[in-house]
C-alpha cells in the first residue's frame, strides 16, 4: 500500500469509526459552519485520522488540490462526498 492509499485509508477509518455518516463527519470538522472545509479544518481532520504532523500540511494542500472542483481552495460538501466515495471505492 502506497502513502496516498495509507492516508486515505486512515481518513476512511476515522469517518467510519467515529461518525454515523459522512455528513456528520463533515459538519464536525466544519468548525466555522460555512459549509466548506478550509486548510486548517482539513489539517484538524488529518490530525484526528492520525496522519503524521510532519506531512499534514502537505497532505491538506494535496487534498484541496485534488478535490476542490470550484477553485475556491476549500472543500465543500459535494467535493467532500466525492472524496469519501472515491476512498470507499478504493478500499
Amino acid at each position: 500500500m502506497g502513502a496516498k492509499e495509507d492516508i486515505l485509508n486512515k481518513i476512511q477509518i476515522l469517518i467510519t469509526n467515529h461518525f454515523s455518516t459522512p455528513e456528520k463527519a463533515f459538519a464536525f470538522f466544519d468548525k466555522n459552519g460555512d459549509g466548506k472545509l478550509n486548510n486548517s479544518e482539513i489539517v484538524k481532520l488529518l490530525k484526528q485520522a492520525e496522519i503524521s504532523g510532519f506531512i499534514r500540511g502537505i497532505v491538506s494542500s494535496k487534498l484541496i488540490e485534488g478535490y476542490d472542483k470550484d477553485g475556491d481552495e476549500r472543500i465543500n460538501w459535494e467535493e467532500f462526498k466525492l472524496a469519501v466515495d472515491e476512498i470507499s471505492a478504493n478500499s
